[in-house]
């Protein structure tokens, strides 16, 4: 997903960036007189699948070890961007290769059902409020629900229409709440690569659309650090 984002902007590998003992990958550079550093999350060696890492795990801590990085080298982030793929909702009027940004977060697959530990486990989040920029760019608007699977149970749909989730993914909600604490704006921007629930399976949907929505946020994000540079301040 990231790639063509990093070609198309001319982003340079910063070796050294995370810990060596850590799989993730920085790269950084300029576009419109603004710093971008974008973070990927890199391969699996825990395993041994040499697979990309998914899920809330690496994202979260790869989120807050940059963060904690930029803070501590005097560079603090005024903005994080989470670009990438998600699930959409045939209910909530998604379609392939819709661009969403998010207006907040939640998970569906925390169920803990004690009092208090349930709100704790759905983590809900307000972010950003990304209307006036969506109505500019011609994008949609929405709440993104996550979880650790690409699949979904029947208690993970209950749970998603609860969260009036538009789209759905594997890492926002870590992300944000990692934002949360360093009191850094977050935002999301999601392309839908498959129908949650629609009638075909997610894994086949997803790969066969992956590259056309990775090509679809090539374009979409440079359209969003133009928007944020130029209103920076006016919203």
């Amino acid at each position: 997903e990231a790639a063509p984002f990093v070609e198309h902007l001319g982003l340079e590998k910063v070796d050294g960036y995370f810990p060596p003992h850590t799989p993730f990958v920085c790269f950084s550079g300029e576009h419109l007189n603004v710093k971008v550093t974008l973070l990927t999350v890199g391969k699996d060696t825990v395993y041994g699948t040499g697979m990309d890492n998914i899920g809330t795990t690496p994202a979260s801590l790869g989120t807050f070890l940059a963060l904690s990085k930029s803070e501590a080298d005097g560079n603090p982030v005024d903005l994080l961007l989470n670009a990438g793929t998600c699930g959409g909702f045939h209910r909530k009027g998604g379609s392939i290769g819709d661009v969403y940004l998010t207006s907040g977060v939640a998970h569906h697959d925390r169920r803990i059902p004690i009092p208090g530990f349930d709100v704790y486990g759905t983590g809900k989040l307000t972010t950003l409020d990304p209307t006036a920029m969506a109505a500019a760019l011609g994008y949609k608007v929405g709440i993104c629900t996550t979880g650790n699977s690409l699949d979904w149970v029947e208690k993970d749909d209950e749970l998603m229409k609860e969260n009036d989730a538009s789209v759905k993914d594997m890492e926002a909600a870590a992300i944000a709440w990692i934002c949360k604490m360093h009191d850094v704006p977050y935002l999301g921007v999601k392309v839908i690569t498959d129908i949650v629930d629609g009638p075909h399976a997610t894994e086949k949907e997803f790969l066969e659309n992956l590259h056309s929505a990775a090509r679809s946020l090539q374009g979409a994000l440079p359209k969003v650090l133009e928007y944020v540079t130029d209103n920076n301040g006016k919203e």
